[in-house]
């Protein structure tokens, strides 16, 4: 089957223009280049959203509120236009008090954001090109790789054009791989070439002209010519004005001046690092690094050192810092320095590293270093901060290590330290970072209550962090308060970028608050999100069942058994909604299959039951329910057994069924067929 996105495949950008304009497309939307050079993180989702952003944010204010986080991040210089996103504590802390950051999956929920974003401002088909998607910034890529794969977005025709050389994946731990999901979801096309096609200057392109010719021409010049022409070109873009230039071609200008300078590095890994563009950051990390003289300026250097490796650490690319550690031991004397190494092996030892190269006694060994290091600093306040830091980290490997009582002490006496030796308005919040990480503890050993408490008063001292919000939502569900779990949970909604989690917490609380519908449209928005959540795939499955929308449950099972072949709990879905269709004999088939291929699941032992009784054969009937109930005891279970026991004339077992069901739940009808079951016995 054609699919309904392009992959136009040539050399030369030329080519692949002239191509596109050959075809018979949706009128236009944008035509946007993806070359990292431009304006680095989102150079393409960023030329979006300011070739469509300020009409549409005109006509829909709404979308601007919404959808905040992701312009401001994509486009910073259409931040005026959208209510501000950085409110949440950590932006109203200096840079060195700073303790938490994006999670990795922070640009996934913004690509999502965006494709929302896209899909409200399409009311009528259109065509979307992306040019040099092989050149993308990582964050360009997973946008366009999320455009690609999400279903919801049928008004829009997607044109991808790349060179003929096979994509490459950025380093580290990916959500989402281009490489994988562009030949997957696009129909290609390789484009001729044009003879005698024009080209731009390869310093006036920014370095993204690929015509051979180009690079022909500027490498015939002087050094001395070339470096004039960049610091032309590069005067020319600061006097844009627009902060996307500073992640980009400013940057890769100064690189090649006549005087070339760091300080445009700087700006943009720190400005990287602060929004959670990660790789971005590693990039000008690195790039810094091998500009710094590391002997002049020994702070500069062990800056762009600590942002580079702690960004790796943060996507997966543990190894890679592991090295910059062991370099930037051997290459300084400083004690601050050698504290903050430590902290960072421990954290590579304790969460960072692959599952089989996690030691927890190393990164307790680290720490404790760290620790000395930071028991040893003069300054009082600063060493208050530095120990009660490094002692959070340890009580991080005690959880770890299953010991959360000590964990429990270290986080405790850390919050008392700060008090005693800090006023009230200094590191507010490492404070709450504290409070909260004992909120997850006090949630790991199972005080939902403390937990609660917690939680609660870190929300309502950072009430604009979602995090807080979705964590107290979670507790609150524990605890059967489920209205007020949805409140919780929905507080998140406009605080954040989309992600699965928190739409899938909602389904599972409509659901239980007798919200059928308002589930559904949860689930699927959770797989509009993330097509391969398994847990919404299944709930969708059951839910459409329930509904009787039979074919609706049996098109999310084939989904959901291509993603994971056998499930079981798909399969009982699968049967059921065969057998409440009217296809007995095949939902047989697929239950006894479940039953020989996985036999301790309770539930398919109950659907064959049930299909026996229905077909009126009472001792299997009652024999295979038998077996669901000493797997899972299941009050609906018990129920349909004590009904067969009725039909053979074993009321006193029917009656003991009717008798635990009661006990578990207020089920009527059980309540008036034990009545029944008495009167006859």
């Amino acid at each position: 089957m054609t699919a309904r996105h392009l992959w136009v495949r040539a050399d030369r950008a030329a080519d692949r223009a002239a191509h596109v304009a050959t075809l018979d497309l949706p009128p236009l939307l944008a035509r946007v280049d993806a070359h990292h050079n431009l304006r680095g993180p989102y150079s393409a989702a960023g030329a979006l959203l300011r070739a469509v952003g300020p009409t549409l944010f005109a006509r829909h204010p709404d979308l601007a509120a919404r959808h905040n986080i992701e312009v401001a991040t994509a486009a910073p210089e259409l931040a005026a236009l959208v209510p501000s996103p950085w409110s949440s504590m950590e932006w109203t802390v200096s840079t060195e008090e700073r303790t938490r950051f994006y999670s990795r999956l922070h640009t996934l929920n913004i690509a999502n954001g965006l494709a929302d974003l896209l899909r409200a401002a399409l009311d009528a088909p259109a065509t979307l090109v992306i040019d040099n998607a092989h050149h993308a910034d990582p964050t360009d890529q997973e946008f366009i790789a999320v455009l690609l794969r999400r279903a919801d977005l049928p008004n829009l025709r997607l044109v991808v054009c790349t060179g003929t050389a096979e994509l490459e994946d950025p380093k580290g731990e990916l959500p989402l791989s281009l490489k994988e999901i562009l030949p997957a979801h696009t129909t290609a096309l390789d484009a001729p070439p044009v003879p005698d096609a024009p080209y731009l200057s390869y310093v006036d392109s920014d370095g993204t002209e690929d015509d051979p010719r180009s690079l022909a021409d500027y490498r015939s010049l002087s050094a001395e010519h070339r470096a004039a022409l960049h610091d032309a070109r590069r005067a020319e873009l600061v006097a844009i004005g627009e902060k996307s230039l500073e992640l980009g071609a400013i940057p890769f200008h100064a690189e090649r001046g006549a005087t070339p300078g760091t300080a445009p590095l700087l700006t943009a890994m720190d400005h990287c690092r602060k929004v959670g563009l990660y790789q971005a950051a590693i990039d000008f990390g690195v790039r810094g690094r091998a500009a710094v003289d590391r002997e002049r300026d020994p702070e500069l250097w062990w800056h762009f050192t600590e942002g580079a490796s702690t960004a790796m650490a943060s996507v997966g690319r543990a190894e890679e810092a592991e090295e910059i550690y062991h370099e930037a031991r051997a290459a300084s004397a400083d004690p601050v320095v050698h504290m903050n190494l430590a902290y960072g092996s421990a954290m590579l030892y304790a969460r960072h590293f692959p599952a089989e190269r996690r030691d927890f006694q190393r990164a307790r060994g680290w720490m404790n270093l760290s620790i000395a290091l930071a028991d040893q600093l003069g300054d009082p306040k600063e060493r208050a901060f530095h120990s009660v830091f490094s002692r959070n980290g340890l009580a991080l490997v005690e959880v770890r290590q299953g010991r959360p009582a000590e964990a429990m002490r270290l986080l405790e006496e850390g919050m008392a330290r700060l008090d005693a030796d800090l006023s009230p308005d200094e590191h507010p919040l490492h404070r709450s970072v504290l409070r909260y990480n004992r909120a997850q503890v006090n949630a790991m050993t199972g005080k939902v209550e403390e937990a609660l408490a917690d939680y609660q008063a870190v929300a309502a001292l950072d009430p604009d962090f979602p995090e807080h919000h979705f964590h107290v939502a979670s507790m609150l569900r524990k605890l059967g308060r489920d209205e007020e779990a949805l409140e919780a949970f929905e507080r998140v909604l406009p605080l954040s970028p989309p992600f699965p989690e928190v739409h899938y917490n909602l389904g599972d609380t409509r659901l239980a608050l007798g919200d059928a519908e308002g589930a559904l449209a949860e689930f699927t928005k959770v797989l509009e999100l993330d097509p391969t959540h398994p847990e919404a795939r299944l709930s969708r499955a059951e839910l459409r069942c329930d509904l009787g929308d039979h074919a609706g449950a049996l098109r999310d099972v084939e989904a959901g058994l291509a993603q994971s072949p056998g499930n079981p709990m798909l399969r009982c879905v699968q049967a059921t909604a065969l057998a409440e269709a009217g296809n007995p004999d095949r939902a047989r088939e697929v239950a006894e299959s479940v039953t020989a291929d996985h036999p301790d699941c309770a539930q398919a032992w109950a659907i064959r039951a049930r299909l026996e009784y229905e077909a009126g054969d009472l001792p299997r009937a009652l024999a295979d329910f038998d077996e669901s109930v000493r797997l899972l005891d299941a009050p609906e279970v018990r129920y349909n057994r004590a009904l067969v026991l009725e039909e053979t004339g074993d009321y006193d077992r029917a009656a003991q069924d009717y008798r635990e069901v009661l006990a578990r739940t207020e089920d009527e009808d059980a309540r008036d067929r034990l009545a029944h079951c008495l009167s006859l016995t």
